[in-house]
């Protein structure tokens, strides 16, 4: 198994997450990546020091990601690496 150094939440069917978490299911379907894949991704790019809002524009104009969903996922993982 892959260690991660944030993790995808698992949710349950008919769970309903709430905060960020609450977009994963829609990102997953609308992009067709994993959400951890774009956990992944932005773990790196704060580690590498980017800003939240540098790290939400990169998603939006490298991948093509709504600014809510980018807003998301940058959020999710900048309280779970605060933790």
């Amino acid at each position: 198994m892959t260690s991660h150094r944030v993790s995808a939440p698992v949710i349950a069917p008919g769970e309903k997450p709430k905060g960020p978490a609450s977009y994963f299911p829609s990102i997953e379907k609308t992009y067709g990546w994993p959400v951890q894949e774009w956990i992944d991704i932005v773990v790196e790019r704060l580690d590498g020091g980017a800003t939240h809002m540098e790290v939400v524009s990169a998603l939006k104009s490298e991948h093509g990601l709504g600014h809510g969903h980018a807003n998301a996922i940058v959020g999710y993982v900048r309280a779970k690496l605060a933790d």
